[in-house]
């Protein structure tokens, strides 16, 4: 994992496959791209975040451009009523691509105290 410093505080970032993780002070969040996907453009991603206080909790992050684009798709194949709505139950819809942008949101959620109505909670094994 590599080490750096952000808004978010310390933060380590790697590989752990087929998650690339990232971890701070206040969280880690586990995301699951696709194996040739660019972190820096990911626009469609499932993410598992665990808080410090030990609860687990997930979001499924899409970027404006790719609801657009899944949308623009469903037109042509007749899904979502041709189209017309974009419906998921744990979605996250950010206007910036990539996991560090995704951590950036995930930290603001966090200070704002907006995290746990936005993010599902996983329930404990």
């Amino acid at each position: 994992m590599r080490e750096s410093t952000s808004s978010t505080g310390a933060v380590e970032q790697g590989w752990d496959e087929p998650w690339y993780r990232v971890r701070t002070e206040a969280f880690e969040a586990s995301f699951l791209p696709s194996p040739d996907e660019d972190l820096g453009s990911i626009c469609n991603v499932d993410v598992f975040v665990n808080l410090q206080d030990g609860s687990r909790w997930t979001a499924t992050v899409f970027t404006l451009a790719e609801v657009e684009r899944l949308m623009d798709v469903w037109a042509e194949s007749g899904e979502a009523l041709g189209g017309r709505y974009f419906w998921v139950s744990d979605g996250l819809i950010v206007r910036d691509p990539g996991v560090d942008s995704v951590t950036q949101v995930i930290a603001g959620l966090i200070e704002t105290d907006e995290f746990s109505t936005v993010f599902q909670r996983l329930e404990d094994d």
